[in-house]
């Protein structure tokens, strides 16, 4: 535990890096009160419009706890990010966290493999310190297989690529900004986003490997209910809510509407998106909502995921300028079918009905040269000796 603590503080203490999408490491840092390096529309994401918090000591809080406290709390300890801890100190010394803990730990003792790994259980609190929150997505269960989680919700690390849900964010957030363009190979990292104030969190932050919902109702969901409880009583100048689906809906109930701005829609996932998710403007709505409470300059969230990009018109390089030309090649890049996939050979069939060609025997002309690759690499293996066994 005490490489997490070591970790949780350099990150604190330092300034953030630039956060490339296909970097498997970025989603292990920090956002500072200072701009995000890897925005270009100088967005300050420090927003101090929250009710003063109360003087915290740390260091006097955890010399008060007893020794299974403080043992069952080390995660807590180390890698919550301070400005959290000191608002959910008294929820952490509940019977019902502490017994949560508890499972957690018996998890662990039967072998049962669980995610996010432990230090990225609070990575959302470390990305997203209390008083950078502009904007809240709720989500559901962490992702359950491999490489997947890492404490953002709808968020994955490198080299996993973006699941169904979050394609169809990216599908709602082409709608509202045209100028956004998804992160390469297919990427899922949203670590821009919650350095920017979106502090993506899920109801519970734990599930057992490849078994769904297999944490809750342990506990996790009145611990996170606190932490949206808390943005919308202290976060005084506003806050969006964007609720996606029934279950986040039930979340939000109860959250001042004339302080704050709350979305809800269909869940992003393939079963209910096109019940309205993809028309529901929720990025716009809540950047319009955002410059009107804290200023075009401070309000706004710039969606981009890639380094060097903006949503906004006015943040884009001019034209013929090598950021401009760079942008241009990668989307070209984009454009153009790798040589041999699936998508060249159905542009040749389309090429060739347009041009007036047998499209049969342009069709059976692929299938006939895709076959001929299979059976040239099943014989390719057939010919590869056997490795002896050990």
């Amino acid at each position: 535990m005490s490489t997490l603590k070591r970790k949780a503080a350099a990150e604190a203490g330092s300034e953030p890096k630039k956060i490339k999408q296909a970097g498997i490491m970025s989603f292990f840092g920090t956002a500072s009160k200072s701009s995000d390096s890897n925005s270009n529309n100088n967005n300050n994401n420090s927003t101090n419009d929250s009710e003063p918090a109360p003087k915290f000591d740390k260091a006097k809080w955890v010399a008060s706890l007893t020794p299974e406290q403080r043992k069952l709390l080390q995660l807590e300890i180390d890698t919550l990010h301070e400005s959290w801890l000191a608002l959910l100190k008294d929820e952490l010394v509940t019977k019902e966290f502490l017994e949560l803990k508890r499972f957690l730990e018996r998890e662990t003792a039967a072998g049962k493999q669980w995610f996010p790994p432990k230090e990225d259980v609070y990575s959302w609190s470390r990305y997203t310190p209390f008083n950078n929150v502009k904007v809240v997505i709720l989500g559901q269960d962490p992702y359950h297989n491999y490489n997947q989680a890492h404490g953002l919700a709808f968020s994955v690390k490198p080299p996993t690529p973006a699941p169904p849900s979050l394609k169809n964010m990216y599908i709602a957030l082409k709608n509202d900004y045209p100028l956004f363009r998804e992160p390469p190979n297919r990427g899922g990292l949203l670590t821009p986003w919650a350095q920017r104030g979106v502090l993506m969190l899920n109801t519970c932050l734990t599930v057992r490997a490849h078994e769904p919902n297999s944490h809750s109702n342990r506990g996790w969901e009145r611990f996170t209910q606190r932490v949206i409880d808390l943005v919308a009583q202290r976060r005084t100048r506003g806050v969006v809510f964007m609720a996606w689906g029934t279950p986040a809906s039930k979340r939000v109930m109860k959250i001042d509407t004339k302080r704050h701005l709350v979305l809800k829609a269909v869940h992003p996932s393939p079963l209910s998106a096109a019940r309205g998710f993809f028309t529901c403007h929720h990025f716009k709505l809540a950047n319009d909502w955002l410059e009107e409470r804290y200023g075009k300059e401070k309000g706004p969230i710039d969606w981009a995921l890639i380094e060097g990009d903006s949503v906004f018109e006015d943040k884009q390089p001019p034209l013929g300028s090598p950021a401009a030309k760079k942008r241009e090649e990668e989307e070209q890049q984009q454009r153009t079918p790798k040589k041999g996939s699936l998508t060249e050979k159905v542009e040749e069939v389309v090429k060739a009905s347009v041009l007036g060609r047998n499209v049969k025997e342009t069709i059976a002309s692929v299938m006939e040269e895709k076959k001929r690759e299979v059976e040239e690499k099943e014989k390719g293996e057939e010919n590869v000796a056997p490795k002896a066994e050990a």
